[in-house]
């Protein structure tokens, strides 16, 4: 078999179809989070119902902190991924191309940022993140502290929910701020 010599830009192209797959991949995986996320409530709130005991609606916030905590890393890395195409391997692949003028190799992952909409469209999913992991396990422990049903220890473990459930609120807004480049 003779040997064939591979290009960088070959080895370029292949390193961004895989990359691109593990994206797909990872997208595909997040969204499917907030189904889980909104299944899993949905069970909760039946069960807490039909048994009428409001401390098995402190199932809810370990649950939404775990799922979107992993949501949030999937997303970070799926942002990530498209940061290295369009910082690294589009500009390499454009130079090692030799192209002038105002081509770019991966013009839609810069293109598709410049949407006059975007800003809206990330407000907008940020507050459906911190709705759907953040506010409905409040909302649980609050219905759980009113109902006055716990003991002191469960009111201890709700109250460290709590406190959980407020930090991955913080690290919802802090991933969603924009990116900035470095000074």
């Amino acid at each position: 078999m003779p040997e064939q010599d591979v290009t960088v830009g070959q080895l370029l192209i292949a390193e961004y179809q895989s990359i691109k797959d593990e994206q797909k991949a990872r997208i595909g995986f997040r969204d499917n989070l907030l189904y889980v996320t909104l299944t899993v409530v949905a069970a909760v709130i039946a069960a807490t119902a039909q048994a009428k005991q409001a401390s098995m609606l402190l199932a809810l916030p370990p649950v939404c902190v775990v799922l979107g905590w992993t949501y949030l890393v999937n997303d970070e890395k799926i942002s990530a991924i498209g940061r290295y195409v369009r910082d690294e391997l589009g500009p390499h692949l454009t130079h090692i191309a030799s192209y002038g003028g105002d081509f770019a190799a991966f013009g839609w992952e810069t293109a598709h940022r410049s949407d006059a909409r975007r800003t809206s469209r990330k407000c907008i999913q940020t507050a459906v993140d911190l709705m759907a992991f953040c506010a409905v396990p409040l909302a649980a422990l609050v219905v759980f502290w009113v109902g006055g049903g716990g003991g002191g220890l469960l009111v201890a473990l709700s109250v460290l929910e709590a406190l959980a459930v407020a930090g991955l609120a913080v690290q919802v807004v802090l991933y969603a701020r924009p990116e900035r480049t470095p000074a």
